[in-house]
C-alpha cells in the first residue's frame, strides 16, 4: 500500500508541474497581446465581409460582448478550433454575444472562401489585413479577444479553445 501512495503522490506532483508549465508558457505567449488587465480599448476597424458588407467595430458594438477570432486559412489548429466558435454562434443569439471570425495571412479571398465552405461556417467572416494584425498584436493563430460593450478587452487567448471555454469567456 505505501508504494501505491507514492505512485499517486508522484503522479499528482507531475500533473501539478505540467499545469504550472502550461499556464506559464501560455501567459508568456499571450503577454504580447492587447492587455485585458488594463481594460484596453480594442482598435476600431472597417472590414469587408465575405458577403460584401462592411463591418465597423464602433458601429457594431451593442449591449453584448463581442468575440473577435483571428485565424489563417492555412492554420491547422484554426481548422479544429473554429468549429467550437461556430457552435457558440449557432447556440447563442447575437443579442447575447456577437462573433466575428477575421481572416489574416491569406493569399486571396478565394482561399478564405474555400476554408469557410469546407467547414460550412455561417458566422460573419471578415477579411483582415496586415495593419489590423499589427493593431491587435496577433502573433499566432488562432487568437481571440472578448470585448465588453464599451469595446474594452476583457479576455484574450491564443491557441485552441473549446466551446465551453469560449462561452465562459463571454459571461
Amino acid at each position: 500500500m505505501p508504494t501505491f501512495i507514492k505512485i499517486i503522490k508522484s503522479l499528482l506532483l507531475q500533473a501539478v508541474i505540467i499545469v504550472i508549465v502550461f499556464n506559464g508558457v501560455s501567459a508568456l505567449r499571450e503577454s504580447g497581446m492587447l492587455s485585458s488587465w488594463q481594460h484596453q480599448n480594442a482598435p476600431d476597424f472597417h472590414l469587408n465581409s465575405l458577403d460584401s458588407s462592411t463591418v465597423n467595430l464602433n458601429q457594431a458594438m451593442g449591449e453584448q460582448k463581442t468575440v473577435l477570432y483571428f485565424f489563417a486559412p492555412w492554420c491547422s489548429v484554426c481548422r479544429f478550433s473554429i468549429g467550437n466558435l461556430q457552435a457558440l454562434y449557432e447556440k447563442h443569439p447575437s443579442e447575447r454575444v456577437q462573433i466575428y471570425a477575421i481572416a489574416l495571412d491569406f493569399v486571396d479571398q478565394q482561399e478564405v472562401e474555400s476554408f469557410v465552405e469546407g467547414l460550412e461556417l455561417t458566422m460573419p467572416i471578415l477579411l483582415g489585413n496586415e495593419a489590423l494584425k499589427q493593431a491587435y498584436q496577433v502573433s499566432a493563430y488562432p487568437s481571440y479577444y472578448v470585448l465588453d460593450q464599451n469595446q474594452q478587452v476583457v479576455h484574450r487567448s491564443m491557441g485552441y479553445s473549446t466551446e465551453l471555454g469560449l462561452l465562459l469567456r463571454t459571461l
